[in-house]
């Protein structure tokens, strides 16, 4: 009888045995928690009655019970959740030590009310917690629950005892596992996070261009952080406004045009630039960026992302910016890696805009040098200004009382009559003295090329710009300009002469950017401006914009005291030249000068007295007297004309009709089918030249 009572107890106590050896090849085969639940459910099944098994770990650095199970609905899925010591009975069998059997779940109502509704969903009867303890660390608890009452004996409970030392020895082994691996994992990160860095700041010491620098941080950055785009946004002090600068897409796509203005009112930059912290989101969906740009920038795709602020010495220079076409989890060290990366690039930028500064710089003295060159060469000084007569004394007086202003002059005079001149010494007089005067004559230069003449332009602006070009504006900052042949502006490019008249500010061609400047503006004209204004071919605007102090140059003829101190003048200046001595000027000669109507004005006369010196062998000017007589033609047969007179006659009518302009499309040159240049030619040749003012 003891034989037959005992059989049973024996095959149990093998089963037990057995189990405990199967439970003991899942420790040891397991690496992870998913998978050892998974072991446990099946193989102590075959021995002890249960519907699931639960472990719980108390986390050390936040205080808080984490929850490991198999999703019941979706076999093998594993579940975690999270839960206060109060919360959990593995909270309470990981403070006690003690398992804690549930028979009775309306006894925890009260304390743990979401673990009876547990039991109640999943009509479990039973519930019994085992507490993980290996080398004396406590780790947590095993749970196993079962849908019957009363579910396990003494002896089953002993079993699932000795299992759960089982369970505690792997789920120590798993910890330190997953620490090791974390610690692996970190020390890979931090090792590509140095990289990184160290191949940011060799591109850094490397690249003084913004673009290929931000090419290359883009490529390193996509190494560890897993960003489409990244960007600059520098700060633009004149308009307080950030610029977007040196975008880098990886389908190099334009997404963001260059020098695009970024509000600093409802953007991520401005908020960074304003606060100097960084701004990374999971999402980009927030209420604070509602600006037209944050808006565009979201239609895009960018899901995630944001910026940093970039700071050297001090001084906020922008933000480096990053995005993501998906949702990302950013981490906080991905912001301190973002952050010390803005660090290098901020020294990036900080050297490219003093490099660019000193360029600038560089090329502004290097045109400064080449007008000034140029001013030398021409010799032009204000002991020019040569005359006593009424109406002359009447121009110098205007000039010392308009000189010390910075108002605009407009002088009107014509051809040849020292208009340039007079422009250099309002200058001179002026506080502008110690800077540049820089002159452009707008009938020189092709209609096409004028606006990029006066206000620059940028690489690639146009077919041929190879270079970035400065402007004449540019170059005339705090200096003075001087626009020769004003009325020949097109009046296509007039709007934009008058604005950076007024507003003193203009965007080189190709560039969006607006440059301020600080140019006093002198105008010079031989064109009817009031006649062109009535007849639409000039602003109204602009022409009242230019007169505000309007000087006339009166021509030579009128003006014919002033020609025997010119004669001496000039005809010293060559003779200084050409190495000469020339002490006198025959009264014959004299006369001979102030008798002739001079066509040319003041221009021709010096070229008159250049020749002559040139022709004289002594100590007396030889002019050439037969240079100062109206030529005169043979007799032509009645009813017929000399082809001098006709062409005279034919060039004066298209002059007429033309109100004395030269050039532009409705100029005598146009209607005549030549040249201004020729045209103007064969008026001096003909001795043409528009009388009175």
């Amino acid at each position: 009888m003891d034989d037959g009572s005992q059989q049973p107890q024996s095959g149990y106590q093998a089963r037990q045995y057995q189990a405990l050896a199967d439970v003991a090849e899942a420790v040891a085969a397991n690496r992870d928690l998913a998978s050892l639940l998974q072991d446990l459910k099946g193989r102590l099944k075959l021995v002890v009655r249960f519907n699931a098994v639960q472990i719980v770990l108390h986390d050390p650095e936040r205080d808080v019970m984490r929850r490991y199970f198999l999703e019941p609905s979706a076999p093998g899925e594993q579940v975690v959740t999270e839960l206060g010591m109060d919360e959990a009975p593995g909270g309470l069998v990981w403070r006690t030590q003690e398992p804690l059997l549930i028979t009775d779940p309306a006894v925890y109502q009260s304390r743990y009310p979401w673990v009876v509704a547990e039991m109640i969903k999943y009509r479990i009867k039973t519930v019994y917690i085992l507490p993980l303890t290996a080398l004396g660390r406590r780790l947590g608890a095993i749970v196993f629950t079962s849908r019957m009452e009363n579910a396990w004996s003494e002896d089953d409970r002993e079993l699932l005892e000795q299992v759960a030392k089982m369970v505690a020895i792997t789920v120590d082994n798993v910890i330190n596992f997953e620490s090791a691996r974390a610690a692996e994992e970190a020390a890979k990160r931090q090792s590509e996070r140095l990289q990184l860095l160290l191949e940011i700041n060799n591109a850094v010491s490397s690249h003084l261009e913004l673009r290929t620098l931000m090419q290359t941080i883009f490529e390193c950055l996509r190494k560890v952080l897993p960003y489409d785009v990244v960007g600059l946004a520098l700060y633009d002090p004149e308009t307080d406004q950030l610029r977007s600068y040196a975008n880098v897409l990886p389908d190099h796509q334009p997404f963001i045009e260059e020098g695009e203005a970024i509000p600093l009112e409802g953007s991520v930059p401005g908020l960074v630039f304003r606060s100097g912290k960084p701004v990374l989101m999971d999402r980009l969906e927030d209420e604070r960026f509602q600006s037209d740009w944050s808006k565009r920038f979201r239609a895009a795709g960018f899901k995630s992302g944001g910026s940093v602020p970039l700071t050297a010495h001090g001084r906020k220079l922008g933000t480096l910016g990053v995005a993501c076409r998906r949702e990302t989890q950013i981490s906080q060290d991905d912001v301190d890696l973002l952050c010390q990366v803005a660090g290098q690039v901020a020294i990036a930028v900080e050297n490219a805009l003093a490099f660019r500064e000193i360029e600038s710089l560089k090329n502004k003295l290097t045109s400064e040098k080449l007008y000034l060159e140029a001013e030398i060469r021409t010799e032009h000084n204000f002991e020019e200004l040569v005359g006593s007569s009424p109406s002359f004394k009447r121009i110098l007086k205007q000039v010392e009382t308009v000189a010390p202003t910075d108002s605009a002059v407009l002088i009107r005079g014509e051809t040849g009559t020292g208009k340039e001149l007079l422009a250099r010494a309002i200058h001179n007089l002026s506080e502008r003295r110690d800077r540049t005067l820089v002159k452009i004559n707008c009938a020189a230069i092709p209609t096409g090329l004028l606006e990029s003449e006066l206000f620059g332009h940028e690489k690639g602006a146009f077919t041929g710009a190879i270079s970035q070009r400065i402007g004449r504006f540019e170059l005339a900052h705090r200096g003075t300009l001087f626009l020769d042949e004003v009325g020949d502006i097109p009046l296509e490019l007039q709007p934009k002469l008058l604005r950076v008249l007024q507003e003193q500010e203009f965007e080189r061609l190709g560039s969006t950017r607006t440059q301020k400047v600080d140019v006093r503006l002198i105008a010079a004209t031989n064109s009817d401006l009031e006649q062109m204004v009535g007849d639409k071919r000039y602003r109204g605007d602009l022409y009242y914009r230019l007169n505000v102090f309007p000087i006339t140059i009166p021509p030579l003829r009128e003006r014919a005291e002033d020609i025997p101190a010119l004669a001496r003048f000039f005809t010293q200046k060559c003779a200084r030249r050409m190495k000469k001595h020339i002490d006198a000027i025959p009264t014959e000669a004299m006369a001979a000068l102030c008798a002739y109507h001079w066509p040319g004005n003041v221009r021709e006369l010096e070229h008159l007295i250049e020749r002559a010196v040139i022709l004289t062998q002594g100590h007396q000017l030889e002019v050439s007297l037969s240079d100062l007589k109206p030529q005169s033609v043979p007799a032509a047969p009645a009813g017929v004309t000399t082809l001098e007179t006709a062409e005279r006659e034919h060039i004066l009518r298209a002059l007429e009709e033309a109100h004395w302009v030269i050039g532009g499309p409705n100029g005598a040159a146009a209607r005549l089918g030549m040249k201004r240049t020729t045209l103007q030619s064969r008026m001096q040749k003909l001795g043409l030249a528009r009388t009175g003012s």
